[in-house]
């Protein structure tokens, strides 16, 4: 295993994020959401640590340079093991490391890592002071503001409190508490009641933390309200299924000058990465996969995207099928 010494210069600041998504936010992904923002920290896929022990970590790690800020998530619950993907993390060039501790799936679970390790302060202390101890880049936590009948604001200030013991400054803090036992990850992400009022009540208990909030954000106007409260907000699948949303991120929520483009120029600045990938030998539907929601709501959208998923799955598809399927939107 030949991971090189990476390490970057990156300033990290998490006033807009884009969440780490299983499936979804792949290394070809984000490089596609760079394209519309240039100062958003995008997060990826968890990767366990024991994949990453005892898998190719080259593989796991791969990404481009123009993603950064870019941070790793992590899961696992062992702190030595965790302290050596940490490291492996730093010396692949990452910015940040995030461990997981929101997750509910029943496969985490049977891992012992993920959102049952909130009934666990004492442990996810430990394992991000044994991080932390492995790498001179910022390690943070995602979590949940509780667990089953374990989501009392007293647990979940215990928690926080444990936590930031060992030196954690950062908590993305998901504002729904995880059921562990019957309900899928995915009615996870929508059945639980949002919370916003524990995650601002971490803030006030904590200012010198840095709370970020995440949870059915949807908009920028209401990103822009929520940063009134705490320091900031993470995007999930939002940003994924319209992915246009973030051209205005760097001029609403930084106030930078933006020279925005065209839904069809931010595509065209992700061509050359794309013809760059399938010069390799990747094949086009990895990378088309993530571009089905540019044009959500936009006259000749359904054409554009029955034509992607139809045309780009074919084998040695190349770059016209994306040409052609544009063409119905222009």
């Amino acid at each position: 295993m030949l991971l090189g010494n990476l390490v970057t210069d990156v300033m990290i600041e998490r006033r807009f994020c884009v969440a780490p998504m299983m499936d979804w936010t792949d290394r070809h992904d984000r490089v596609f959401l760079r394209q519309f923002s240039k100062r958003a920290l995008l997060y990826t896929e968890m990767v366990t640590s024991a994949a990453l022990r005892h898998g190719d970590a080259n593989y796991l790690l791969q990404h481009d340079p123009s993603e950064h800020p870019v941070a790793l998530q992590l899961g696992g619950s062992d702190p030595d093991e965790l302290a050596r993907a940490a490291e492996l993390g730093q010396r692949g060039g990452f910015d940040e490391i995030n461990l997981n501790v929101g997750c509910p799936s029943d496969r985490v679970q049977s891992g012992a890592f993920g959102a049952c390790l909130m009934a666990d302060p004492p442990l996810v202390a430990s394992c991000i002071a044994s991080m932390q101890r492995s790498v001179d880049i910022p390690v943070t936590v995602k979590c949940r503001i509780g667990i089953d009948d374990r989501d009392s604001e007293v647990e979940l200030m215990h928690f926080i409190e444990t936590v930031a013991s060992e030196g954690c400054q950062a908590f993305i803090i998901h504002a729904r508490k995880a059921f562990l036992q019957g309900l899928s990850p995915k009615e996870n992400r929508d059945i639980p009641p949002l919370d916003y009022e524990k995650v601002f009540a971490v803030k006030r208990r904590f200012p010198t933390l840095d709370v970020i909030i995440n949870g059915g954000i949807t908009s920028l106007e209401s990103a822009h309200e929520l940063l009134k409260r705490v320091d900031g907000v993470m995007l999930g699948r939002e940003a994924y299924q319209n992915p246009y949303i973030l051209h205005a991120v760097d001029g609403v929520l930084f106030g930078e000058a933006v020279l925005e483009k065209s839904r069809t120029g931010y595509l065209q600045a992700y061509l050359p990465y794309i013809e760059a990938e399938l010069s390799r030998g990747t094949p086009l539907k990895h990378m088309t996969r993530h571009l089905l929601g540019l044009f959500r709501g936009e006259k000749g959208g359904k054409l554009y995207r029955r034509h992607l998923s139809e045309y780009s799955r074919q084998k040695d598809a190349g770059i016209n099928v994306l040409l052609d399927a544009v063409a119905y939107v222009r």
